[in-house]
């Protein structure tokens, strides 16, 4: 596995609506996309810093895995994902050396990309996500 690049930094919110007004009147940074995932009981929001995005995840769910995430750790950043080429060799590869994966193999997230995680347990405590985007 190589990854190319940092795809994004995923933070978790509790109100996606303050957040984003945040990041555009502070920080100065436009939203350019907002995207629910209802397989995933979240709502997204995209911000581009440089060549990396940041991802404002807020649940739509009581039960979802942000609200969750939040419920036990509080807001703040929920996962990094690294951009791979051939993410299901990628995934495999991470099992082959001892990496436990939350997705069995890739599925979709936002923005159309092919997605798994990482489990938090074997990658030092930070939630890791795989990104491959196949329409390039």
């Amino acid at each position: 596995m190589q990854p190319t690049h940092i795809e994004h930094i995923g933070i978790a919110v509790k109100n996606l609506q303050e957040s984003v007004r945040f990041y555009e009147e502070v920080l100065g940074l436009e939203c350019y996309n907002f995207e629910e995932i209802a397989d995933q009981k979240v709502r997204t929001a995209f911000f581009m810093v440089g060549q990396t995005k940041i991802e404002l995840l807020e649940s739509t769910e009581n039960d979802g895995p942000v609200a969750k995430f939040i419920a036990k750790k509080g807001e703040g950043i929920h996962h990094i994902a690294y951009a791979v080429k051939g993410i299901e060799k990628a995934l495999e590869h991470a099992r082959e050396k001892g990496v436990e994966t939350i997705d069995a193999r890739p599925r979709k997230g936002a923005e159309g990309l092919d997605i798994a995680f990482l489990h938090p347990k074997s990658t030092f405590g930070v939630l890791t996500e795989l990104c491959e985007d196949k329409s390039k």
